[in-house]
């Protein structure tokens, strides 16, 4: 199967060389330091940027982890890829890892972000669409089988009593709403960061409801079972990579900015500095296994059975594998 680059060129980072230049100098010390090639997916909306910043910023190299980048529009994709065990390791929400623990046994070994501000509904301005229950009859832009696109379906649109059928879903990969705005081809959106605030921006459209009055969407980093059992000291060090660029958000948000902001506009978006940092402002990275995700994860589960996309809730013991996240912090 083809991997999705999105406009990123699929390479291994630039560790090989220096650590063939470190393994000269430096003799055995390059053996002790060698780790295994991560096969990392990420999406390139604002959920993936994170990761993508922590594969730009050396943290990875300075521990001796190769990668391999995955880039697609939307994290459920790179689920999908892992299930397949085409990635290793990729992020994505809650009901996204939920259907990838059930269909391939993935296995989380963080909490990497919230990201519950960065969702919303969004309709386009001049619809005068105000409420949830104004999207009646409406055509509603929704990125089908991601975690966001259950959410709405299940939680937002579902509480707000709408059943199939009530209002016309329409499948369309996050990155290509807002053009899909422009064109007045959907009334609404189920979109993510930056592209809400581009359409906001651009006087396109305004916000109906986000996400998180609803969910604060915590984003895992997954991994596939046979990577974690074979591969656990550099899961270690990978975390501890992530620890570090988590400081960078805290203490340095203008250089991680200005980093994941040139990616954007390398791909030809166009946006003013501000509304991409009031974007990113949105994002809460903060790595780590927080004790309640259990009872949130398990009400996500049993929706999901509800719906018929699982048979059980899973085994977090299991599911979660917290002992990496420890060694890391220590």
């Amino acid at each position: 199967m083809k991997t999705f680059d999105a406009g990123i060129s699929r390479r291994n980072m630039l560790l090989a060389t220096g650590a063939a230049v470190l393994g000269s100098s430096l003799g055995g010390i390059n053996a002790a330091l060698a780790a295994a090639t991560i096969r990392q997916g990420y999406q390139t909306n604002m959920w993936g940027m994170p990761t993508y910043y922590l594969l730009k910023s050396g943290a990875l190299e300075k521990r001796g982890i190769k990668i391999e980048e995955f880039a697609v529009p939307s994290g459920n994709l790179t689920m999908q890829q892992m299930v397949a065990r085409q990635v290793d390791m990729g992020t994505y929400a809650g009901p996204s890892f939920i259907i990838g623990h059930d269909k391939g046994g993935l296995v989380a070994i963080a909490r990497i972000e919230n990201v519950g501000k960065t969702a919303r509904v969004m309709a386009r301005k001049e619809l005068g669409i105000k409420t949830v229950k104004d999207l009646k009859g409406k055509k509603v832009a929704n990125q089908t089988g991601s975690s966001t696109g259950n959410i709405f379906v299940n939680q937002i649109m579902g509480g707000a009593g709408f059943r199939k059928g009530d209002y016309q879903e329409i499948r369309m990969n996050v990155n290509d709403m807002v053009a899909a705005m422009s064109a007045k081809t959907v009334d609404a959106m189920v979109c993510v960061e930056p592209y809400n605030s581009i359409a906001e921006a651009d006087g396109l459209a305004t916000t109906v409801v986000d996400f998180y009055s609803f969910d604060k969407l915590p984003v895992f980093m997954a991994a596939t079972p046979e990577f974690v059992d074979k591969n656990g000291d550099t899961i270690v060090k990978y975390l501890q990579a992530w620890l570090d660029v988590a400081k960078d958000f805290k203490k340095d948000p203008k250089k991680v900015a200005e980093s994941i902001y040139s990616f954007y506009t390398s791909k030809g978006y166009k946006m003013s500095k501000e509304t991409f940092q009031s974007a990113l402002g949105r994002v809460e990275v903060d790595p780590g296994f927080p004790k309640d995700l259990e009872p949130y994860m398990t009400n996500h589960a049993k929706v999901l059975i509800a719906a018929k996309r699982i048979k059980k809730i899973p085994d977090w013991s299991k599911a979660f594998r917290r002992e990496f996240m420890v060694k890391a912090m220590s």
